[in-house]
This record gives structure tokens, C-alpha cells and sequence, in this order.
């Protein structure tokens, strides 16, 4: 029972293949730069035993759909799969499912038209999804494929959380409201965090954090997610790597007035040049982390807004639930950035939480434990899998049918 899962970007391609009977990751990979003549793939093959046989080099592939047979011939070579048909599913990342799509979905021409329909908002994602989707049902005609959206975790969203206070007719008719996104890795976060605790999801009360280029805060309460940071779009919430989170939108009034600044100028800075790289000239935390080493103010002040950000958030998030069993640290700064882990748990001494210094700055493989174990309010850090659980959902959905 082997599940391709594709992440498809405007100019890139990853994947990952599982064989779900154990989900035992066997290959994954990703292409970059396609279109151009500088492209490049780097592919890794996995052993049972856990090896891993790296495959990197130049490609200059035309567009996704070559990609994506460069993608199959490497998986042929390497007997991983014996053809396209010896697939059980193919897993799509979708990044937008607006109020239609609350659950992973078989796709066919008329799931198609509605992913287009939901562009406008999501113009920056939803684009690049859908190449990746022609283009395999193109290749692949006989394997079912299924799209498993961000925003789907989020259907359990009140009113009160996901309504904007503007006129009912924006919501009713243009589909203005809080939509959330990385709903795939908070899902798989919050199953992971309640199986190391020993206690089912659906008596936990969880904030989970997925922190890395792009960051989101969720407030999980009884298995259902009852609030989230990211709004109509990915652009709301925390300070990321380029994303500015929070903003007063009189902001952009202020820019088209005094600046000239278009629409297009506005979304671009907004999207591409601010949040840390605005603050300090990087978007990477590494680089982040270094200058403030060397004594760069901006970088330190970055990082400061960075985790003030995060911890009104929590502070929110922990009324909302009325209460806290867990917080739960996930993503690529989540998972690796111990400075940041500490710097957050510092500034909510008050609610209760409390990290062992040690042990945060120890860490661990797979999920473990920062809390002080005296602490009733237990501190996680939990690697995140989106691809797995995109695997795990188009799996279950297709033995539904």
C-alpha cells in the first residue's frame, strides 16, 4: 500500500513515498528551480534499517509535468514502485479549501473547478497546488488522488473565533471570515503529543506552535481546534521569516498614500520582505541568532518581537481553553531552536509553565519532554509530519469508499 505524497510549489516539486502497512518512509525528495536552467533535485532513498542513500545533481526540467516523470523514472530505477498503476493513492497539499473543503477530498474534474474558484484567496498557493495536481492526473489517470487541505483542521472554528467584525455580507457573499492554515501539522501534533502523554486527544487541552519560515499558533481543546492565529490568509498572526503577522491595515493606506505603494507593491512587502528579514535583513533564525551574537540591535530586537508575539498568543489561547495541559513546540524553529523555546517559556512563568534548561537545551530525538517535572502544565517539543499525515488521511478516505 504505497501513497506518493506531492507538495507542489510554483517552481518546485517535493515528495515523499510511504509504504503505509507500517508507514515506513522509503524515498523522498524535491526539485527546484523548474523552468529554469539552473534547476536541481535532490533525492533520498531510505532503508528499513534507517540509511539513508542521497542522490543530488543539476536538472533543467521544462515544467511540473517533466519534473514529475523525472520523479517516477528515479522511483522505477530504484524499484521503489514498478510503475505509476502499482500506486494505491496519490496525497495532494492544498493549501486553501475555503468553506467547501473541511475534510480530504477524492479529487475529479468538479473538485478541480472548485480549487480554482478558491484562488483569489489563496493567490500566492493555490496556483502552484494545482500544477502539481494536473499535472499527475495527466500522468496518472488511474491512481486515485486526493487533496488534504490546510485549512481543513479549522472547520471547528465558532463564529466568534473566525468572523471578522465587518459587514455580514462580506462573510456571506465574498467569503471573508478566518480561514487558519498548517492544519495538517497541528492535527499530527496534537495526535502525537496526546499519544506521548498516554491520554486520548479528546480530554487534553493544547496549544501547539508550529514555528519555522511560517508560524501559526493553535488553541486545541477536547480533540477540536477552537481558535488559530493565521487569518483569511497565511499573512495573519505571529512574526515569520518574511511575513509581517499582525499589522494595523490602516498600514496599508498609510504606504498607497505616502509612498505610491500599489496593491501589488503592498502584498509583495508584506509577503516577501518583512517579519524578521524586514526587521534585520534575514529570514533565516540561524542567521537571525548569529548577528544578534555579534551584536546587531536589529536582530535582538527582532528576536524579542518575535517571542513577545508568540507569548500574547499564548496568554490568549490559555483563557480561550481555560486552562493548559500541554504546549506543544513543533517546525523547523520549533523543533531545533532551543534559545527560542526558552526565551517563550520565560515569559509565561505565570501561567504555570516551566522548561528544565537541561533537558531544553539537551534534546532528543522524536517527541520528549522540556517540562520540570513537577509542572502541571507538561512542555512538548514534537517533530511535525504533514507529508505522513497527508499519507494517513487519503489512506483512510479511500477505505471509507
Amino acid at each position: 500500500m504505497r501513497v506518493l505524497v506531492i507538495n507542489s510549489g510554483s517552481s518546485s516539486i517535493k515528495f515523499r513515498l510511504y509504504e503505509m502497512a507500517q508507514e515506513e518512509l522509503l524515498a523522498a525528495g524535491t526539485l527546484e528551480r523548474i523552468g529554469a536552467d539552473n534547476g536541481c533535485h535532490d533525492y533520498q532513498i531510505y532503508s528499513p534499517s534507517g540509511d539513508m542513500e542521497r542522490h543530488e545533481g543539476r536538472s533543467v526540467i521544462a515544467d511540473h509535468r517533466a519534473g514529475l516523470k523525472e520523479v517516477f523514472a528515479f522511483l522505477e530505477k530504484n524499484n521503489l514502485v514498478n510503475s505509476a498503476a502499482s500506486l494505491y493513492a496519490i496525497g495532494h497539499r492544498v493549501v486553501h479549501g475555503g468553506e467547501t473543503f473541511q475534510e480530504p477530498t477524492l479529487i475529479d474534474d468538479r473538485v478541480l473547478e472548485e480549487i480554482h474558484s478558491m484562488v483569489p484567496l489563496a493567490p500566492l498557493h493555490n496556483p502552484a497546488n494545482l500544477v502539481g495536481i494536473e499535472a499527475m492526473r495527466e500522468s496518472c489517470p488511474q491512481v486515485p488522488q486526493v487533496a488534504v487541505f490546510d485549512t481543513a483542521f479549522f472547520r471547528t472554528l465558532p463564529p466568534h473565533a473566525y468572523r471578522y467584525a465587518l459587514g455580514d455580507t462580506f462573510y456571506q457573499d465574498h467569503q471573508v471570515r478566518r480561514y487558519g492554515f498548517h492544519g495538517t501539522s497541528h492535527q499530527y501534533v496534537a495526535q502525537q503529543a496526546a499519544h506521548f502523554l498516554q491520554q486520548p486527544l479528546a480530554a487534553l487541552r493544547l496549544i501547539t506552535l508550529h514555528l519555522g519560515n511560517g508560524a501559526s499558533a493553535a488553541a486545541i481543546r477536547d480533540g477540536v481546534c477552537i481558535d488559530t492565529s493565521m487569518g483569511m490568509t497565511p499573512l495573519e498572526g505571529l512574526i515569520m521569516g518574511t511575513r509581517c503577522g499582525d499589522l494595523d491595515p490602516a498600514v496599508h493606506f498609510y504606504l498607497a498614500r505616502t509612498l505610491g505603494m500599489d496593491f501589488d507593491e503592498i502584498e509583495h512587502l508584506l509577503n516577501n520582505d518583512s517579519g524578521m528579514k524586514g526587521l534585520c535583513g534575514v529570514s533565516d533564525m540561524r542567521d537571525v541568532h548569529r548577528l544578534a551574537d555579534e551584536g546587531n540591535e536589529q536582530a535582538r530586537l527582532a528576536l524579542a518581537m518575535y517571542c513577545y508575539r508568540i507569548v500574547k498568543y499564548i496568554g490568549a489561547y490559555y483563557l480561550a481553553l481555560g486552562g493548559l495541559d500541554a504546549l506543544v513546540f513543533t517546525g523547523g524553529v520549533g523543533e531545533n531552536d532551543a534559545l527560542i523555546r526558552q526565551s517563550v517559556c520565560a515569559g509565561i512563568g505565570v501561567l504555570g509553565i516551566s522548561i528544565d534548561a537541561q533537558l531544553n537545551h539537551a534534546g532528543a530525538s522524536g517527541t520528549f519532554s522540556i517540562s520540570e517535572a513537577d509542572k502541571k502544565v507538561g512542555v512538548l517539543v514534537v517533530p511535525t509530519n504533514e507529508e505522513l499525515e497527508i499519507a494517513r488521511q487519503s489512506v483512510t478516505l479511500l477505505k471509507k469508499m
